[in-house]
C-alpha cells in the first residue's frame, strides 16, 4: 500500500495565485451587466419605435396622408380616438401621447428634461419632449443613458441618435 498524501504548500499558493488572476480579469466583464442590460433595453425601445414608424407611415400612405405636414392617422382600425396618433409626413410626430399609443408602452411624459443624476418616471420609461426632439430613457437609468429621435420633416426621415455604450448607463 502506498501512503497518500496532500497537497504542498506550494502547490496552494499556486492555485490560489492563479484562481486571483482570473478573478481580476474575469470580474471587470461582469460589473457592468446594468448598463449592459440598460443598452439592451434602449436598442430594443429604438426598434420598437422604428417598426412601429414603419406601420404608422403604411396606414397614412393608404389613407393619403403620407405628404402632410399634420395629419391623424388611426393605428387600430376603430372610430374611439384614444388609438389615433398624429403625424408629421406620414411619421410620428412628437409627442408623448404618440408613443405610448403607438408602441403600448407604459411611460411618462416629463416636464424637464434631465440633465444630471437619475431619471425617475412612474413608468418603465421616461420621455421629454423638447423642442426639436424626444428623448428616451428606462426608468431609473442615468441622465446620460438615451436616445432621442428626431421626427420627419419634409425632406427626412426620422432620426434617432446612437445608443450611449454601456459605461455611460
Amino acid at each position: 500500500m502506498q501512503k497518500q498524501q496532500g497537497f504542498t504548500l506550494i502547490e496552494l499558493v499556486v492555485v490560489i495565485i492563479i484562481l486571483g488572476i482570473l478573478a481580476v480579469t474575469a470580474a471587470p466583464k461582469f460589473i457592468n451587466l446594468q448598463g449592459d442590460a440598460r443598452v439592451s433595453a434602449l436598442n430594443g425601445l429604438k426598434a420598437s419605435i422604428q417598426g412601429a414608424n414603419t406601420l404608422v407611415y403604411s396606414k397614412a400612405a393608404l389613407a393619403g396622408k403620407e405628404k402632410s405636414a399634420s395629419e391623424t392617422v388611426d393605428i387600430n382600425g376603430t372610430t374611439a380616438t384614444t388609438d389615433d396618433v398624429s403625424t408629421v409626413y406620414g411619421y410620428l410626430s412628437s409627442t408623448g401621447t404618440n408613443f405610448t399609443r403607438a408602441l403600448e408602452i407604459s411611460a411618462q411624459v416629463l416636464t424637464a428634461d434631465v440633465t444630471t443624476g437619475n431619471v425617475t418616471s412612474t413608468g418603465d420609461w421616461a420621455i421629454f419632449v423638447g423642442t426639436t426632439n424626444v428623448k428616451f430613457w428606462q426608468n431609473g437609468a442615468p441622465s446620460t443613458c438615451f436616445f432621442s429621435y428626431t421626427p420627419a420633416t419634409s425632406t427626412a426621415v426620422p432620426v434617432f441618435s446612437a445608443i450611449p455604450a454601456a459605461t455611460s448607463c
